[in-house]
């Protein structure tokens, strides 16, 4: 499952609430059905009982007020949240409520909460769920969300959207059962995951897709549109420019707002985001006061841009939050749909000819990690030798997985100076030789062909060219012909997505409890389908049985054995050029807003548990 946001993490266990009555009433289920929760956990307890107020991490008593300035890039044309292709706007999700939500502090374990659901069941096998619709439930129209609304939102997302369709590909069947239940079935028994993970289907109002606008035209849910759509949840759409600005007000009936999952959070009147084009002009509308909160995603920048005026007179505060809620991998990723790629030895041979540590020195302040792992970050990783159920996983493996999973701890080559990069450099040629290209004349050549290696590195964000000439320039050291392509932010989605590049970089991120994502990622079924997230192409029987070991684990001892097991195999593929993380969340804010004294242990939640602090914002000055 994915991470974040999200976007883009699940559940499935246990606290027992009342059958067809309010949560807060326990009764006795029959004896022939599961009992309905109030929360589910993919391992463990949830933390919150059906009693719970409010949940640890926010202030209920925050205030009520102010406007949240945030950033976007690359524009948007869409208001529609479930076709794969078009921009959305930024911060859409903010119009919605799901069936349950993941609490911020809880990610360990995946705990979920009732939102649009008051209540949950699942039998012992997992083979189907059923979601219970709170009858308060309401869109913003006053009209009550329903079963049939949810039913008819999933049945609209895998027909029009090929990810979510590979995503729920094991579910057979949802109905609307009396009482306000839906029901979902599935074709495969022993998947822990797949009751939370349809929770986090996209509810959408049926009879607002199915009518018409102010002018009379019949709306298509199977095309874009820039006609703000009704929604569910605590905000909904104020204004907007197109591709420039989006303003979200404040639902002060929201019907939510007394749920457990809401109070204390949704502070804010309105959420303002700008967008804009290019980063370099982004950094600086901060620095000039044009919107209130960045997460700094470069280490260069962090370092060397915020030496200004109102970071040293206390206008602007510097934060830092350690993250422990998600893993990643970012790499250099080669298309292993090229023949020239297809051989582990000169994916690997890239590998050696990046020098990390001295780029990390000289451009990123040496606040870079090197990422050694498919789940950097987190605890999911493979570490030493195998040994327990790890071991006995690739046992079953052996022969169908590089031997080196075995006998060697998976290693990235190490740089930083000038003998270390040479030594590096050689071994790369070597690998290269034994693959079957010669040195003709400082050009590496392909002994059979006759052709030069040559890669082309897609990216869109200037910035990047930071990394990306120091790289190149080894890798036309060894004879590599290197062209950097640069393209508008757009184009970029649609090579990648078409598969139309040599190497790009790339991030895949990880929550605390992969599952069924990562037959997207990296399993076989994904690699020639468009928009899936395998974006190298791999094609393994191998780890697609690992995949499999993942999404049908037993219990958290048997996930966390697979899914290093997994990582080890991937690693040892060489299917990446592994990059860099950090294991903190860096940020900047204009002085004017307050946050909980006990922050969520897995993410900063700006802006949804924040609030405006109107004395703080009196010292720092209005917002132009």
């Amino acid at each position: 499952m994915t991470a974040a946001s999200k976007a883009y993490r699940a559940a499935a266990l246990v606290l027992v609430a009342g059958l067809f009555l309010a949560p807060t009433f326990p009764a006795r289920a029959q004896a022939s059905e599961p009992a309905w929760h109030h929360a589910t956990a993919l391992s463990g307890t949830p933390k919150y009982g059906p009693d719970a107020k409010h949940f640890d991490y926010v202030n209920p008593e925050a205030p009520k007020g102010g406007i949240a300035r945030l950033s976007d890039t690359g524009g948007f044309d869409t208001f529609n949240p479930i076709l794969p292709k078009g921009n959305p706007a930024p911060g859409l999700g903010l119009i919605y409520d799901n069936l349950m939500e993941t609490a911020l502090d809880e990610a360990d374990i995946s705990a979920s909460y009732g939102v649009i659901a008051d209540a949950m069941r699942y039998p012992d096998d997992y083979s189907w769920v059923e979601y219970r619709i709170n009858p308060k439930a309401r869109w913003h129209d006053g009209k009550p969300i329903t079963a049939a609304d949810v039913v008819w939102s999933f049945q609209k997302a895998i027909e029009l959207s090929p990810p979510q369709k590979f995503y729920y590909k094991n579910v057979v069947k949802a109905e609307e059962l009396p009482g306000g239940i839906v029901r979902f079935e599935f074709d495969t028994k022993g998947n822990r995951e797949l009751p939370h993970i349809v929770s986090q289907v996209l509810v959408l109002p049926q009879h607002w897709w199915e009518g018409t606008n102010d002018k009379g035209e019949k709306r298509n849910i199977a095309h874009g549109t820039l006609e703000p759509p009704l929604g569910s949840g605590p905000y909904k759409i104020k204004s907007f420019v197109a591709n420039r600005d989006m303003i979200y007000e404040r639902v002060k009936d929201y019907w939510g707002n007394d749920l457990p999952i809401r109070v204390g959070t949704n502070n804010f009147d309105e959420i303002r985001y700008s967008v804009f084009l290019d980063q370099a002009v982004e950094l600086e509308a901060f620095k000039g006061d044009q919107y209130d909160f960045r997460q700094e995603l470069s280490a260069s920048q962090w370092a060397k841009a915020y030496d200004f005026p109102a970071v040293r007179d206390g206008r602007v505060v510097k934060e830092e939050f350690i993250d422990k809620g998600t893993g990643r991998m970012q790499a250099y990723v080669p298309n292993l749909r090229r023949e020239k790629f297809q051989d582990p030895r000169v994916r690997q041979a890239l590998n050696y000819a990046y020098d990390f540590e001295t780029t990390n020195e000289i451009v990123s302040a040496n606040l870079h990690k090197r990422i050694g792992s498919y789940f950097a970050g987190t605890d999911l990783g493979a570490t030493g030798l195998p040994q327990g159920k790890e071991l006995e996983i690739l046992e079953s493996l052996r022969g169908e997985v590089p031997e080196e999973v075995f006998t060697k701890e998976y290693k990235n080559p190490v740089g930083g100076n000038p003998q270390n990069v040479r030594n590096n450099l050689r071994e790369a040629v070597k690998l290269l030789t034994a693959a079957g290209y010669k040195q003709d004349g400082g050009r590496l050549i392909n002994a059979r062909t006759g052709e030069q290696l040559t890669i082309e590195m897609l990216y869109f964000d200037k910035s990047a060219e930071r990394n990306l000439l120091p790289y190149s320039k080894n890798l036309e050291s060894i004879g590599i012909k290197t062209i950097l392509r640069i393209v508008d932010q757009p184009q970029y989605i649609n090579r990648i997505n078409a598969r139309d590049f040599d190497m790009a970089t790339l991030v895949w991120g990880q929550s605390l409890s992969p599952g069924n994502e990562q037959r997207d990622f990296w399993g076989s079924e994904a690699a020639d389908r468009e928009q899936s997230r395998n974006y190298a192409g791999i094609k393994n029987p191998a780890i697609d049985k690992l995949i499999d070991r993942v999404v049908f684990a037993k219990d958290r001892e048997e996930l966390l054995a697979a899914t290093k097991a997994l990582d080890r195999v991937l690693l040892w593929n060489h299917y990446v050029v592994p990059q860099f993380y950090s294991d903190v969340d860096r940020t900047a804010r204009w002085n004017r807003f307050g946050h909980p004294k006990t922050m969520p242990e897995f993410t900063f939640g700006f802006p949804t548990i924040w609030w405006y602090d109107a004395a703080l914002a009196a010292k720092t000055g209005a917002a132009k």
